[in-house]
């Protein structure tokens, strides 16, 4: 890894990344595509030393509460957080300025928050995202080799549901003739269903690959499914949309439980409650 001093952190949406890069190593990364400009390798992981301070110097001149979000792009989570521990310190001037928070990631490390995320619920709004992809766990491990499984993340979803933090689930990406199967949807939304999620975000059960990612994706796929590069290159050629075949049937079973289970799975209405502060919070901060 190496440091940088950034020139800003918070986006004109309120996001953040602390980091660039990611260790987590997941086959079908489209962070790692070239359109987002790397100019180290992917793995060499980017870090915005002065992230706190920029944060806080934000925070403390705006004049209206909002949902501060973080971990679009780069994991909050990764490896390296546990020594430098960033992110522990941007929730910590959320926390203090009773900011919201929309945190994501494909981690349980998170759980290391818990007293601050649950402070953070308590005095504005804090939900938690946790990205799903893969029920089968020796698929998982090979699909998103250095970082927890599946059954773990879900594990920490309960324990968020335990506190009263609300939490939402990406279903995504699902690849193509690898885990476009009923039965990873079924047992992904079966999780869905016992950790209580608030709602799911879907874009659809496929993939997306340009250039950068499609290259490590292929060199994944040689290496551990023989024989499934050609077959992607002979349906899809270079298309960025990777759509399953059995899309419609999936979708369909994705609405059908959701709908039966209370879920939210509209992306707008799923978008719109992680943007969202209520009301409440800011007119207990005018007061």
């Amino acid at each position: 890894m190496h440091f940088v001093d950034a020139k800003g952190i918070l986006s004109a949406h309120n996001g953040m990344n602390l980091y660039r890069g990611c260790s987590h190593g997941c086959i079908y990364c489209d962070a790692r595509s070239k359109c987002y400009g790397f100019t180290h390798a992917f793995e060499d992981i980017e870090v915005k030393q002065n992230a706190p301070e920029l944060l806080e110097k934000a925070l403390r001149s705006k004049r209206k509460k909002c949902m501060i979000g973080t971990g679009a792009m780069s994991d909050p989570y990764m490896h390296c957080e546990e020594q430098l521990q960033l992110t522990r310190r941007c929730l910590e001037i959320i926390d203090r300025y009773e900011f919201g928070l929309a945190i994501q990631t494909k981690s349980n490390k998170i759980l290391r928050d818990l007293d601050l995320l649950k402070s953070i619920n308590e005095k504005a709004k804090c939900v938690v995202q946790m990205t799903l992809t893969t029920y089968d766990e020796d698929l998982c491990k090979i699909l998103e080799p250095n970082v927890c499984t599946t059954k773990e993340r879900v594990e920490a979803l309960k324990i968020f549901r335990d506190n009263g933090i609300p939490t939402i689930v990406w279903l995504s990406p699902i690849l193509p003739f690898i885990n476009d199967t009923g039965e990873n949807i079924e047992g992904i939304l079966h999780y869905c269903i016992e950790a209580k999620v608030y709602g799911i975000i879907n874009f659809g059960m496929g993939v997306t690959l340009r250039e950068g990612d499609r290259e490590y994706f292929y060199r994944a796929l040689d290496k551990h499914f023989p024989g499934m590069k050609q077959k992607y290159q002979k349906k899809y050629g270079n298309a960025y949309e990777i759509p399953s075949d059995r899309n419609k049937e999936l979708m369909q079973l994705f609405k059908d439980t959701c709908k039966k289970n209370n879920i939210v799975y509209d992306r707008d209405a799923c978008f719109q409650y992680l943007n969202e502060l209520p009301d409440k919070y800011e007119q207990m901060s005018f007061f």
